[in-house]
């Protein structure tokens, strides 16, 4: 099998907006698979890595999230308000700076350990962002503020708690929609199904 390096010649990349992040048009010619080459055209918005973490207590069985608006989802006819796993862009801070830093400024909760559990990318076909995927225990003394984010990025955050069993309902009745969330909340659920916690 060829490399993908071999299969991908960059023709034109042309920057369409910078307002807010980077949004490029890149045209490429691709070697198929049956050794012929196709012009072809894609948009990529670049808007830098991300990290995110869903805070979980073993005694109570309860985790964290947040509910804050999203445009996008509100002009996809969403009404906006979801319910999400603390996040944020790395900004040049590694993943795990990162996370602990917005666990502490959106949900209230400095965490002692942190564990990642994967990488992934959300939306490849238009988005360059990858995630960085973590899980971390917290409890009561653990609270140090009361979250909700940083007003003067316009965040504007409301700090949920409620049992795991309840956040994994509300993806069936369609109350929990974000993807990372809910990846999430799935994988956590398989680990305390596979060391034998019934959820």
């Amino acid at each position: 099998m060829t490399a993908t390096n071999d299969r991908v010649r960059i023709v034109d990349s042309t920057v369409l907006s910078d307002d807010w992040y980077t949004l490029r048009k890149v045209t490429f010619d691709f070697l198929r698979r049956d050794g012929k080459w196709q012009r072809q055209s894609r948009e990529t918005y670049d808007r830098g890595n991300g990290a995110t973490i869903l805070l979980h207590s073993r005694q109570t069985r309860n985790i964290v999230l947040t509910r804050q608006f999203r445009m996008p989802a509100f002009v996809n006819g969403h009404d906006g308000m979801l319910l999400e796993t603390a996040a944020g862009l790395l900004d040049n801070a590694t993943p795990e700076e990162r996370i602990r830093m917005e666990a502490e400024e959106e949900t209230g909760y400095r965490v002692r350990e942190v564990r990642k559990v994967f990488e992934a990318y959300m939306s490849p076909g238009s988005v360059t962002e990858k995630l960085y995927f973590y899980l971390g225990e917290y409890d009561a003394s653990m609270r140090v503020n009361d979250g909700g984010g940083i007003e003067g990025e316009g965040e504007d955050l409301e700090v949920i708690e409620m049992p795991l069993r309840t956040a994994l309902r509300f993806i069936e009745d369609g109350e929990i929609v974000d993807g990372k969330t809910i990846m999430l909340l799935q994988h956590l659920a398989l680990c305390e199904l596979t060391a034998g916690r019934p959820i």
